[in-house]
């Protein structure tokens, strides 16, 4: 199912249609924080958030859709700013870490959407997309005005790379923002 969420922007949602994407949003993160990604259903989501499950699923096409959704909105809604001062590699380790440190203030929510974000959803590909542009905003804000689009591209790569590692179980985000940052100074060596 299509969902109307992304093929209207939410400024074409009348404030009744509004509520309730809100009222779902937030049933889809307390019920995933009670019962874990792989319990979850729309028809709960939908449950706990007071709406049929015929109204859950007109604005959320599958789950994969919601986490997706959660994580992008959890992402943005961070004021993440590491400040204009030290050098460019300074600010790209700090936003690697204040990056990291957001994703694991909801480990449920982390732990779901590195599955969500590989499926082929179109909505899920569009929400991909809006993560992989705060990404890279934040990235060019830490290099600054003159932000090369190579190193751009590096460090997105490295960055979800370094995501799908720990929504694997192979590493922890610990270990990730360690590694970041060491991989950060590697991209910036002379660049700095």
């Amino acid at each position: 199912m299509s969902s109307q969420v992304f093929e209207a922007p939410r400024q074409g949602l009348n404030p009744r249609q509004a509520e309730t994407v809100e009222r779902l949003l937030a049933a889809g993160l307390e019920e995933l924080r009670a019962v874990g990604h792989e319990a979850l259903t729309i028809r709960t989501v939908a449950q706990r958030a007071g709406v049929s499950p015929a109204t859950a699923y007109t604005y959320l096409a599958s789950k994969n859709h919601l986490f997706a959704e959660l994580f992008w909105r959890h992402l943005s809604a961070a004021d993440l700013a590491v400040g204009a001062g030290g050098t460019a590699t300074e600010r790209l380790q700090g936003t690697m870490r204040a990056l990291t440190a957001r994703i694991v203030e909801e480990p449920e929510l982390a732990a779901a959407v590195t599955p969500a974000l590989l499926g082929s959803d179109p909505d899920v590909a569009r929400l991909r997309l809006k993560i992989g542009a705060e990404f890279v905003a934040r990235f060019e804000a830490a290099l600054g005005p003159q932000a090369d689009q190579a190193v751009l591209e590096v460090l997105v790569l490295t960055f979800s790379g370094a995501l799908l590692q720990a929504g694997m179980g192979l590493l922890t985000y610990d270990q990730i923002a360690d590694m970041l940052v060491s991989a950060v100074a590697v991209i910036m060596r002379g660049d700095a």
